[in-house]
């Protein structure tokens, strides 16, 4: 059982790196002057954040059971 724990740590620190590496993205070319700044509303963070925190979860369950 403690093998099957060893794997389960491994994957996910594997899969979060993975996610550490998308949330880099491609740099976008500059806006024309004319064009109004980018906002950011906060809603790419929070899913971002729901995400780890479903992995999380399901990694404490699974470690307890």
């Amino acid at each position: 059982m403690n093998c099957h724990k060893i794997w389960a740590l491994l994957f996910l620190a594997i899969f979060v790196s993975g996610l550490m590496e998308l949330t880099h993205g491609q740099a976008l070319a500059p806006a024309p002057a004319a064009a109004p700044p980018m906002s950011n509303d906060g809603k790419a963070i929070e899913q971002g954040l729901a995400y780890v925190l479903m992995i999380a979860a399901l990694l404490v369950t699974y470690l307890i059971h």
